[in-house]
Formats: structure tokens, C-alpha cells, sequence
């Protein structure tokens, strides 16, 4: 079972504001994002091997659809829902809230959100739910850096809250193989 892992291309939204679960539009330049993508995975269309999930946000759904019409839905591939932060600037929200969940993001909740363990467990069971599937296709997934970082973290045995020091940039690409009990991580992960 080979598996890639997608972000999706770089949302149409100014630095420094807070969003998770908030349906974005995409840059202007999202074709051309695609495009290089495109040129990094199996050709979905030729080969009928590959069933395509996807976060069904807008930013990773609109790249799935660019892969195959056909795509799956999945509520637990979506980013960290940021409860009363969505679409606040970092800078707005009172550091006798947001202090104490950056000392313990792993698990503090957001106010009406979630914590990253929260997400941790939907995804993990996501990835669960696919290695124990009876039907074992090889899986393009589209999501988020929320969810590949706690994935990736469970395969590489790194603690939650040392996740963050995985890059990941818009656009990236993980290919990961399962070989018995055990995921193999074909491409390079950045550290920090």
C-alpha cells in the first residue's frame, strides 16, 4: 500500500491571521501550483490503483477535484479547528488565553476548538480506518499541515509537541509506502 500526502496550495489569506476549519479561496496562481504537483504523483487518471481522500475544505478539495473528479470526503482530514480564533489576527487574541495554549498546544483546546491532540486522534484514526480497510488501494490524500504533521509524527516516533519541527510547506508531498506492520517514508522530511 503506497500512500502520498498532499497539502494544498497556498490560501488566499493575509500572514498573520488565525484560521483552521475557515473555507479559503486559493491564490490567483493556484494552476500553476497544480501543474507541479501534478507532475509529482501517479497519474490518477491512467491508473485506477489510486483512490484520491481529501479534507473537504475548499483549499484541498478544489486541488482533489484537479486530480480525478472522483474523491472521497473526509471530515477528520480537516485542519485544527481554531474555535472563537478563526480568522482573528495572532496578534488580537489576549495572552491570558492564548499563553496558556501555546505552553500545552498538544492539550489545551482552543475556546470552543480543539486541541492538537484532538486532531491527533481523528487523523490517526483516519489512517487506521485504511490500514484495516479490506480494500487496500494506494491513496492520494489532500489535507492539511495539521493533520500530516500529527501523521507523520506517529510514523516517525516524534513526540506531538515537537511536531512543529517538521517543515511543511504549500504544495508539499510525502510519499509513504507500508511494508507489514510498519510505513515507510519514501521522500525526505525536513527538521528544524
Amino acid at each position: 500500500m503506497e500512500i502520498y500526502i498532499i497539502r494544498h496550495t497556498t490560501p488566499d489569506i493575509e500572514k498573520g491571521i488565525c484560521y483552521g476549519q475557515t473555507n479559503l479561496d486559493l491564490v490567483d496562481t493556484f494552476h500553476e501550483e497544480f501543474k507541479t504537483i501534478k507532475q509529482q504523483i501517479p497519474n490518477n487518471t491512467n491508473n485506477k490503483n489510486y483512490i484520491i481522500k481529501s479534507s473537504p475544505l475548499k483549499r484541498c478539495a478544489l486541488l482533489a477535484k484537479h486530480l480525478n473528479t472522483k474523491v472521497l470526503f473526509d471530515d477528520r482530514l480537516k485542519e485544527l479547528d481554531f474555535g472563537d480564533w478563526e480568522m482573528k489576527r495572532w496578534n488580537d487574541i489576549s495572552e491570558e488565553t492564548l499563553n496558556p495554549w501555546m505552553e500545552d498546544f498538544v492539550n489545551i483546546r482552543v475556546p470552543n476548538g480543539e486541541s492538537y491532540i484532538d486532531l491527533a486522534s481523528r487523523v490517526n484514526g483516519f489512517f487506521e480506518d485504511m490500514i484495516h480497510s479490506q480494500d487496500k488501494q494506494n491513496l492520494i490524500i489532500v489535507t492539511h499541515a495539521g493533520p500530516i504533521r500529527a501523521f507523520l509524527a506517529s510514523v516517525l516516533n516524534i513526540p506531538l509537541e515537537k511536531s512543529f519541527n517538521i517543515k511543511i510547506q504549500y504544495g508539499d508531498i510525502f510519499h509513504l509506502k507500508k511494508e507489514g506492520d510498519s510505513w515507510h517514508l519514501i521522500s525526505e522530511v525536513k527538521l528544524t
